[in-house]
């Protein structure tokens, strides 16, 4: 059996490209499977609601209401993979309310399966963010993102770990052409018919990276029912 894998795109830092990853991803996820669920918890404009109406649901951690309304799909073995696009200022909340609940242990239990993107950058902020989830999340489900757009210096020795996806940097005008709110990364690739252009060429590499990786989290676990760790939240909300 399959797990259902939740792809978890965060920093600490703003202007890393988390919207990208989370855009590049949800597509791939889309063509790949015919269908995908993302989620916009963002402060900034334009989000991934902008670039992916159809499939995206907005969230927040701000309170309980909040925090179940994100929490409760998340959970369910349901075989549709999902995305979400994780604001810089979310960053401790979510991850605090994910240590209070159990969440790693809870979607062990219900067969699904959390992948952390963790976008990398040089800041002081961001290595103690990550060493933070190095402690909390199982070295299988870390995943360190080096987006060379805006990490061009190099990854730093500290979170070059096993797991890393690299991120080609592109010219700034094809950055600026593909952060259009109409642009398709699918839709290029349908579209455009020499396959040697760059753009064409990096985001088959990004959707072959997506596609390598997926097979590699996609049997983990063991399937049991669904644990009541999280009904902790429902508790407070009663209240």
């Amino acid at each position: 059996m399959l797990a259902t894998p939740i792809y978890i795109i965060c920093s600490p830092s703003p202007q890393v490209g988390k919207t990208l990853i989370a855009r590049l991803l949800s597509e791939f996820l889309l063509l790949k499977n015919g269908k995908a669920l993302s989620f916009d918890v963002s402060l900034k404009e334009p989000s991934l609601l902008d670039y992916l109406p159809n499939i995206t649901e907005t969230a927040d951690v701000i309170d309980t209401y909040g925090k179940m309304q994100l929490m409760d799909p998340l959970i369910i073995h349901d075989g549709v993979a999902k995305v979400i696009d994780l604001g810089f200022h979310a960053f401790d909340e979510f991850f605090k309310m994910c240590e209070e609940i159990g969440f790693m242990k809870e979607t062990m239990r219900c067969y699904v399966a959390p992948i952390i993107f963790f976008v990398a950058n040089a800041d002081r902020v961001s290595f103690r963010s990550y060493d933070m989830l190095r402690r909390r999340i199982p070295p299988a489900a870390l995943v360190t993102v080096h987006n060379e757009f805006v990490l061009r210096g190099g990854l730093p020795d500290a979170m070059d770990g096993e797991r890393v996806l690299r991120i080609p940097a592109l010219p700034l005008f094809l950055k600026r052409y593909i952060d259009r709110l109409s642009f398709s990364f699918t839709g290029y690739l349908r579209n455009e018919k020499d396959w040697s252009t760059e753009l064409h060429q990096w985001i088959r590499r990004n959707y072959t990276m997506f596609r390598d990786l997926e097979s590699s989290v996609m049997l983990r676990g063991p399937y049991r029912s669904r644990a009541t760790n999280i009904e902790s939240l429902r508790g407070t909300r009663a209240h």
